[in-house]
């Protein structure tokens, strides 16, 4: 039986997929992604699906997402579902497909959040001040 491991990241989020033969059932967090909220990420996790979509009739694809927001969470587990179907099908049209797409589908965004520093209320702006 073939398995495949992949996993994306975007800013804390880390999502570790597994791909397996079976039915075409995909869960996030032990979830059907079909009932997955907000719709907005769910439709962003879907998009790798949807592209690839004679080569995942086949394969179960279960996902494990931990930190991050519900947003860098739904980039992580797109990365990490992209990675694993390019992966299984060993296709480079679809590589190819993806990386025109978006290339963030293949290649995790290392971008962080930059800290907050004294004197402003966030990274980079300052307290504003008067003379009168």
């Amino acid at each position: 039986m073939k398995i495949v491991n992949t996993s994306g990241k975007k800013k804390t989020a880390i999502a570790r997929a597994t791909l397996r033969e079976g039915k075409g059932q995909i869960r996030v967090n032990k979830k059907p992604l079909e009932i997955m909220e907000p719709r907005l990420a769910r439709l962003k996790i879907m998009e790798p699906i949807m592209m690839a979509q004679g080569h995942v009739t086949n394969i179960d694809i279960a996902v494990n997402v931990r930190g991050g927001g519900f947003m860098g969470q739904a980039e992580a587990v797109r990365t990490a579902i992209a990675r694993g179907i390019v992966e299984w099908t060993g296709d480079t049209v679809l590589r190819d497909t993806y990386a025109e797409y978006d290339r963030n589908l293949l290649v995790n965004d290392h971008r962080q959040k930059e800290r907050k520093k004294v004197g402003g209320p966030g990274a980079r702006a300052k307290y504003q001040k008067s003379y009168r």
